[in-house]
């Protein structure tokens, strides 16, 4: 491990700061981090420690919730205003890791964990362009049962591996951002970008620019939401598919809907093909399926993640019909 410099600060004005300064990085929990440190893929000069920041939970005027980017992923899943109004967003988080990460892990870095592609993670044998710019991607002749169907490029085809982000997508959630120039909000489905030609970019973040808390806007009460993943053991695996989705439904039609998938792309995809074709539809079977063959029709497979792209499909159309029963 590189040396660093640590220091531990409770002024978001005082973090922003000091992680403006060259080589700097902000540490929440320290899950991904503190790992990618040790494979010397990570290498800050000074560590930033912004755990003391934005630790409560807040009901807004009408509904919603104001997270703090420090607030604990067991806090989150286990706040009673969460279970009882968003309970996907529980059973995201609860699906993600054990217990002692969820303990340890915060909000702020769980929206901006890094990739877990293997090829990202072998700095000494492989070729990652995300790891260092214009080396090659390995995994695109390479074991890719894992990686992206949907928004990949040719220079990268990893997926992002947060549950939690795919149900807070479903959610339309707002990060809020502190910076040098000020603050900012920005809607979390437009926070993480496609790999494109430059995959060593992984957000819409500034510089030195710190999350200070997520936005929850309230769902209707009529709505019904939830969270399945699809992973090849039930024991803390990354998802191989997951759906986030919101349904309200009204006289056997869609009034709203929401859905989000992970593990099928370099972000967390709001499926807005397929909101678009069920909105005003009926809410049966046959539309649900129609929608997910809109969403998934520029899908891309890989040499061994072809079987995703039904995957994807059968599990949207699931969920789907999942809420609209609990709804009839």
């Amino acid at each position: 491990m590189n040396p660093f410099t640590y220091t531990r600060t409770a002024d978001t004005s005082d973090a922003v700061r000091q992680g403006g300064a060259a080589g700097a990085k902000y540490l929440g929990g320290g899950t991904n981090l503190v790992d990618l440190m040790r494979e010397t893929i990570e290498r800050p000069e000074i560590l930033v420690d912004v755990t003391g920041l934005s630790r409560g939970i807040e009901e807004l005027d009408g509904g919603g919730l104001l997270i703090g980017a420090a607030v604990r992923n067991t806090a989150l899943a286990e706040h009673r205003l969460v279970r009882r109004r968003y309970p996907l967003l529980t059973r995201a988080i609860v699906s993600g890791a054990s217990p002692q990460i969820r303990n340890m892990a915060t909000v702020g870095g769980n929206v901006l964990q890094r990739t877990r592609c293997a090829y990202f993670y072998d700095e000494a044998g492989s070729r990652c362009n995300k790891r260092r710019p214009g080396s090659g991607c390995d995994a695109i002749d390479g074991f890719n049962r894992n990686h992206a169907i949907l928004g990949a490029s040719a220079l990268c085809v990893a997926v992002h591996p947060s549950d939690m982000c795919v149900a807070l997508a479903a959610l339309d959630a707002v990060v809020h951002l502190r910076g040098e120039e000020g603050t900012r909000q920005i809607a979390l489905a437009d926070l993480h970008r496609l790999p494109g030609h430059r995959p060593e970019i992984e957000t819409m973040l500034e510089p030195g620019e710190l999350i200070t808390a997520i936005e929850l806007p309230p769902l209707s009460p009529s709505a019904r939401s939830t969270y399945r993943k699809v992973r090849d053991r039930s024991s803390y695996a990354f998802a191989l598919v997951s759906v986030a989705a919101v349904l309200e439904v009204e006289d056997g039609h869609v009034r709203d809907v929401r859905v989000a998938l992970g593990g099928v792309a370099h972000k967390p995809w709001r499926a807005a093909r397929a909101e678009a074709v069920l909105r005003g539809g009926p809410a049966a079977s046959l539309a649900f399926a129609t929608a997910a063959d809109a969403e998934l029709a520029e899908a891309r497979s890989l040499s061994g993640n072809g079987f995703k792209i039904e995957l994807a499909r059968r599990t949207m159309v699931a969920v789907l019909e999942e809420l609209a029963g609990e709804i009839a």
